[in-house]
């Protein structure tokens, strides 16, 4: 294999690596739009209801990245912690 096929490869295969550690802190998938939900509830849009609705739902989803961070924290002391365990 020529030398700058094999660069490439490594290249290719830190990027898909490093792409994982990309989208640690994107928020839960299950939260949905902030918008949508705010307007299905019936609040108005620009009335305070409605960014008191849009804070709820920002503080909501911190809330949920912060537990899952703490997770995966755990988890990994856990394993350094107890590496003979599976």
């Amino acid at each position: 294999m020529p030398l700058a096929a094999s660069r490439l490869l490594i290249l290719a295969l830190a990027a898909f690596a490093l792409a994982g550690c990309a989208t640690r802190n994107e928020a839960p998938s299950d939260m949905g739009d902030d918008d949508a939900f705010c307007r299905q509830n019936g609040v108005a849009v620009g009335s305070p209801a409605y960014v008191a609705c849009r804070k709820d739902r920002d503080v909501q989803r911190s809330n949920a990245i912060t537990r899952a961070n703490r997770a995966q924290r755990n988890l990994g002391e856990y394993m350094m912690q107890n590496p003979n365990r599976p």
